[in-house]
């Protein structure tokens, strides 16, 4: 991705703003599917085809995810070390995402679209943390 689609995207031109704004806007959504998972375990739960209890567990994980996403949008300057971690959380969420859908999971046709948009959505922020963060790196030498 240029890096004009990705000021465009973040509606900035500055770096460290880009990488601060995708970082929170990861934050958010991901907060939002964390309070879901663990405020309606049970009805998520038979809508998508997997079990409470699993739903639960990925909530209270995303939640401390959140936590640490939300804390590096704070910063001034997030330090490029965790920026890479949380990139590289975001593809291996995505990739099991996948993979529980075909080896674990039966879900429901509800469950399975969900999954794949997940991924998919999780991948996006990925590719635009670590775009962004490249631009920062690329104007700081």
């Amino acid at each position: 991705m240029s890096a004009t689609q990705l000021a465009a995207l973040a509606r900035t031109t500055e770096p460290q703003s880009m990488l601060r704004r995708f970082l929170a806007l990861d934050a958010v959504v991901t907060g939002a599917n964390a309070l879901a998972y663990l405020a309606f375990p049970g009805p998520l739960g038979r809508l998508l085809g997997v079990g409470s209890g699993l739903l639960t567990a990925l909530g209270a994980f995303l939640l401390v995810f959140v936590a640490a996403v939300g804390w590096l949008a704070g910063r001034a300057r997030p330090a490029a070390l965790p920026v890479r971690a949380v990139v590289e959380l975001n593809l291996a969420w995505a990739a099991l995402s996948f993979v529980a859908l075909v080896v674990w999971l039966t879900p429901t046709m509800a469950g399975a679209v969900w999954g794949v948009l997940q991924a998919v959505t999780v991948s996006g922020f990925a590719l635009l943390q670590y775009g962004s963060l490249k631009e920062c790196q690329d104007t700081s030498v």
